[in-house]
């Protein structure tokens, strides 16, 4: 017999960013995702069902007990996509997130990939989705379905209410400067061989504090312009981040969205300031070019699973504002080709152009060298997957994240034969400081304070 959701739909006047965070912490200490999507708020809390992705394989789970396995041989997205369509759940969403690792599996090198899990996707017990002045509610029993809306009337009252302290930020500047100019040389002279055109080099910066990520992301969020947002705790990763732009949006229709953003600038409190900067991205030949391969990339690699002459560039090379930066932006559309789905796509665009560099497998080979740890969720994803085919996967950049006890930020630049290693390091300090200076120490007796400050030993 299917499961199927018990459902119950309320107007809704607040606001949801303060509204889902609320119903977030109240959840208990279980696993849960909210998901700022286009015109959307999501959150998903509990596990009905879950779908895992190591090397060993693709596995599903269904309260709790083992439902299906595939063993990993052959295209690992299709195994997940197989598992997810064998649910014996109706009108599922998942939410989750994939890493950066799992480009190598994709490509079949399971060399590239260690013991981690590169992908891992939740069907939750409880969900409320937030659009139009409307709050739909969503439990796998009654009695959660009354708790969960209780939840959010409560919710709603506190709403305005003092949350948390005011944030310490973290010295971005401090950590790893001569380490990152001397990756960006050498990569300047990989590129000037034409052993690739452009590859992204990313670094980390310990956070020298336990943070509490809920506050965080208020915070941040109200300071920051995302295309997405989000705020997670799922399988032992905490993480909350502000994605400057979308991997790729898939509707149910068959439309397909990128947007990739390469080329940037800092954005600061004066306007003045700010235009100056921006006339000077918009004619540095640099910044340009590495948008448009960029651009090129994405739009070749859409036309793989979109029907003939559909791919098109809607918007070219427009400023966006993202928190402390400005880039250069651009929007790729195209609609699905006959028999091909959301997972087709994900797994042509997958990892985004603006995350790793071109051509994919040599870059990605050299940032599997050249970087001291495996980058986990930063240049992966975090999306939703629907079973009327829509998938919604934000870029995992401008982020703060949490593993194994430790907590950090990354940030890279995107790397091409002009690049020079000075600006470079300075565009990664740009880009951190959009979390960097909203990060809300954790307070005293709470889970986020047992964290122990330090560098990601396992970012995976």
């Amino acid at each position: 017999m299917p499961l199927r959701y018990h459902e119950r739909t309320v107007p809704f006047t607040g606001d949801p960013l303060e509204a889902l965070t609320r119903v977030a912490e109240s959840s208990g200490p279980g696993d849960f995702v909210v998901y700022e999507g286009c015109d959307s708020w999501s959150l998903g809390c509990g596990a009905l069902a879950e779908i895992t992705l190591d090397r060993s394989g693709a596995r599903s789970t269904v309260a709790g007990r083992t439902a299906g396995v595939l063993p990993p041989d052959g295209d690992p997205l299709e195994a997940v996509r197989h598992l997810l369509a064998a649910l014996p759940v109706r009108g599922w969403r998942a939410y989750g997130w994939s890493a950066f690792e799992l480009a190598y599996l994709k490509d079949g090198k399971s060399d590239g990939v260690g013991d981690e899990r590169l992908l891992h996707l939740m069907v939750p017990k409880a969900e409320i989705r937030i659009a139009r002045r409307q709050a739909a509610l969503r439990a796998a029993e009654p009695a959660v379905l009354d708790a969960l809306y209780t939840a959010l009337l409560d919710a709603l009252r506190a709403e305005g209410s003092p949350r948390r302290r005011a944030p310490t930020p973290a010295d971005v500047r401090g950590t790893g400067a001569r380490e990152y100019k001397r990756a960006v040389a050498l990569a300047v002279e990989h590129i000037r061989a034409r052993r690739f055109d452009k590859v992204v080099l990313s670094r980390t910066v310990p956070v020298p504090h336990p943070v509490d990520f809920t506050a965080t992301y208020l915070a941040g969020r109200r300071a920051n312009t995302p295309a997405r947002s989000f705020l997670l705790r799922l399988d032992g990763v905490r993480s909350a981040g502000f994605s400057p732009e979308v991997v790729v949006c898939v509707g149910p229709d068959g439309t397909v969205m990128s947007q990739p953003l390469a080329g940037t600038r800092a954005r600061t409190d004066d306007p003045a300031e700010n235009d100056r900067l921006r006339a000077e991205l918009i004619s540095d030949p640099k910044e340009v070019y590495e948008h448009a391969i960029s651009v090129r990339t994405a739009c070749e690699e859409l036309s793989q699973v979109c029907a003939e002459t559909s791919v098109a560039v809607e918007e070219f090379m427009r400023v966006r504002e993202r928190g402390s930066v400005q880039h250069l932006g651009s929007k790729v559309t195209g609609r699905l080709a006959g028999g091909r789905g959301a997972w087709d796509v994900f797994g042509a665009v997958f990892p985004a152009v603006t995350a790793s560099g071109i051509p994919k497998t040599p870059a990605n080979s050299w940032i599997h060298a050249g970087e001291d740890r495996a980058r986990g969720l930063y240049g992966g994803a975090v999306l939703t997957v629907d079973e009327d085919g829509a998938l919604d996967a934000a870029l995992v950049l401008r982020a703060v994240y949490q593993r194994g006890g430790r907590t950090w930020l990354q940030a890279g630049a995107g790397i091409v034969g002009d690049s020079r290693p000075d600006r470079e390091f300075e565009e990664t300090c740009e880009k951190l400081d959009s979390v960097a200076r909203f990060l809300v120490r954790a307070e005293p007796g709470t889970d986020d304070a047992t964290a122990r400050p330090g560098a990601a030993d396992a970012a995976s």
